[in-house]
């Protein structure tokens, strides 16, 4: 639509007058015109080389026999001169009563042509000059009524197509979400199935079924089932079962009795089936397991898992508190069987209630987690031990902050750590044992003097790689492996147990005894295979039949020895079905002791008959 602006007006202009005669004064004066849409064709033709300014009668002598379109010009230009009309001047826009428009100087002159019977020059209706109404109005534009109900049309399907996009959007939304519950879900099935194959897995080694050829028995654990006078499998299956189950309660009750008699007091009570374990504590009361595992097939995310001690064993995957990480050690609190503490290199150190399979505190620690002890004198003082060499004290009534922290001797990681027994110690005063590669350190917390840490004295030993202590007994298992600069200057007390090859090397067993409040002992030292690698784990145990016991695993053999303190006389040897020995951890109950090993994806449950 053409501006007003566009429009220009020049020379005097034309007082009006309703009665003023037929004989026009003329006066020179110029009509303002727009460029018209021929002019505009024109114009693109020859690149916009040309403007076109006419006053009215040579545009329209010009306009003469040109073709175009008027559903361009409806609006725009007079119907008689085909020139723009304005809003001022002679060539003001009027319209009859008719309602047709016209520029005012066209149609004065078409109705003073007419004479006497002045009729509209498009509808012919009777009118005269009187009639000629003039209108003030910017610009006048006539709008195509189809034109508009399409457009009309347009907007109401834009609008509904606009509600459908919104829906399918919503609706799209909708499956993503059920597609992420989805593939939880299958994960979830995935771990479930895999738990499954592993109970599948372990009741096939418990039964150990290998079917002969048809009309011959199964062989149980080497004990053949006799076939009752026709083939086995023709037996029905609850009754196979059910002699199945005599049988092999006859072959373990012997077995038992041999396996006591011939070597030593534990005995082998289960073996299960654990992938990706790397550590594990044993809650005897309430008959579970706790294990660190690493689970395959879903990037490699480490979970807990929670098994239950008794048939079918029963296993529940919890997830690690967000940036975890691996977790380095965890103990099931000895007070509260319901309380476990969790050590990470995600610098975290957690604790987590077996009740409601949730973490109920988690603290953020300076420096990856190594270590972790429950205080042996209350439930409420958890430890940690930190890859720079410090030691943090945490009181679970107080989570803003830590109750103590102290910088280590050295800057080697505390890789064990154990509360002990105040009994000895001044009141309000708490004391722990800490193990790094440079030694092993008491150090003593609370009470109102300064107290320097105690380094134990182990000799010579080189570089300290594990440390086992019993509370019941106060008696100290270090063990230690050579060192890459010393590792010629070892003394030892007795020979190698076997060559040093493969993954194993000569190393030593150190026993001490804790008396008083800051006062150790030397017993003992022995050598042992130990990893060269990774640091092992050990236990002591302090059994009534058999006094004080150490639990060490044999790299070179492949075995878990047993070894009397303090003259490490070795009194039983238990063969190892995978290796290498992730933890060793012992309990006792009311029921007995229960020693348990875990190695490459098996955890070996051995009891203490001697105790029941």
């Amino acid at each position: 639509m053409p501006n007003p602006s566009d429009y220009i007006a020049l020379g005097s202009q034309l007082e009006e007058d309703s009665e003023e005669t037929e004989e026009e004064q003329e006066e020179e004066w110029f009509i303002p015109v727009m460029e018209s849409p021929w002019v505009l064709a024109e114009k693109e033709s020859k690149n916009g080389e040309a403007t076109v300014c006419s006053n009215a009668g040579e545009s329209g002598e010009n306009s003469q026999g040109n073709e175009w379109n008027r559903g361009d010009i409806d609006g725009l230009f007079c119907p008689i001169c085909m020139e723009a009309w304005t809003t001022t001047g002679d060539h003001h826009v009027c319209c009859l009563p008719c309602g047709h428009i016209f520029g005012f100087s066209c149609i004065r002159k078409w109705l003073q042509q007419q004479g006497t019977t002045k009729k509209c020059p498009q509808c012919n209706r009777k009118c005269t000059l009187k009639d000629v109404r003039k209108l003030f109005a910017s610009r006048v534009v006539a709008i195509d009524g189809e034109s508009q109900k399409r457009i009309q049309s347009l907007e109401a399907k834009c609008i509904s197509l606009d509600k459908k996009n919104a829906v399918l959007i919503k609706k799209e939304a909708e499956w993503k979400k059920k597609e992420a519950e989805w593939k939880k879900r299958e994960a979830l099935l995935q771990r479930e199935l895999h738990q499954l194959k592993e109970k599948t897995i372990y009741l096939e080694h418990l039964l150990d079924v290998k079917p002969r050829t048809l009309g011959h028995p199964p062989s149980m654990g080497g004990y053949c089932v006799p076939s009752l006078g026709s083939p086995f499998s023709a037996i029905p299956l609850r009754k196979r079962c059910i002699l199945i189950g005599v049988h092999l309660l006859i072959m373990l009750c012997q077995n038992l009795g041999s396996e006591f008699n011939e070597q030593g007091p534990f005995i082998l009570q289960k073996e299960l089936g654990v992938d990706g374990a790397r550590l594990f504590d044993i809650d005897a009361s309430s008959k579970i397991i706790l294990m660190t595992r690493r689970l395959q097939g879903l990037g490699g995310m480490h979970v807990l898992t929670k098994m239950s001690l008794v048939a079918p064993y029963t296993r529940q995957d919890i997830s690690l508190p967000t940036g975890s990480k691996a977790v380095r050690d965890l103990h099931i609190c000895p007070s509260d069987g319901s309380l476990s503490l969790f050590a990470s290199l995600g610098k975290k150190l957690s604790v987590l209630s077996t009740k409601i399979n949730n973490f109920i505190l988690a603290y953020d620690l300076p420096a990856p987690a190594w270590s972790c002890s429950w205080d042996l004198n209350g439930s409420h003082q958890i430890y940690a031990g930190l890859q720079n060499g410090s030691l943090v004290v945490f009181d679970m009534r107080q989570t803003a902050r830590p109750l103590e922290f102290v910088n280590g001797l050295t800057s080697n990681p505390v890789h064990t750590i154990y509360s002990l027994h105040n009994s000895t110690l001044p009141s309000g005063v708490t004391a722990v044992l800490s193990a790094s590669s440079a030694g092993i350190c008491q150090w003593n917390f609370g009470g109102s003097e300064e107290r320097q840490p105690v380094v134990l004295e182990t000799g010579n030993q080189g570089a300290c790689i594990s440390l086992a202590y019993c509370p019941s007994s106060d008696d100290i298992i270090a063990s230690f492996r050579p060192r890459i600069d010393n590792s010629n200057e070892m003394a030892y007390s007795q020979h190698l147990l076997t060559p040093a090859i493969g993954q194993g090397v000569q190393g030593s067993h150190v026993h001490l005894k804790r008396f008083g409040s800051n006062c150790y002992q030397k017993l003992a030292v022995t050598c042992a295979n130990v990893n060269d690698v990774r640091l092992p784990r050990s236990a002591v145990m302090n059994i009534e039949s058999h006094g004080c016991l150490f639990a060490s695993g044999d790299e070179l053999r492949g075995e878990l020895v047993l070894q009397e303190l303090p003259s490490f006389t070795v009194i039983q040897h238990l063969k190892l079905r995978k290796q290498p020995i992730y933890d060793v951890k012992y309990v006792h109950d009311v029921d007995g002791g229960l020693l348990g090993c875990l190695c490459d994806d098996i955890l070996q449950l051995y009891g203490n008959h001697a105790l029941k």
